[in-house]
């Protein structure tokens, strides 16, 4: 729950900086944060990190 409170504030912020200072570039932090996200999620699974992508790739 706290990490969807986090993103809604990142979210906010990104908006609000991208409007006053009319630079889309501003927009790209949210995506950055769920990669950044993401990425400490896969880490924290108990099993070599290669082997964790390559299950994830395979449950398509």
């Amino acid at each position: 729950m706290i990490a969807l409170f986090c993103f809604i504030i990142i979210i906010g912020a990104s908006i609000v900086l991208a409007l006053r200072k009319k630079r889309p570039q501003f927009l790209l932090i949210p995506f950055a944060s769920l990669l950044l996200y993401f990425t400490i999620e896969i880490a924290l699974v108990p099993a070599p990190f290669l082997d964790t992508i390559k299950f994830i790739i395979s449950l398509s």
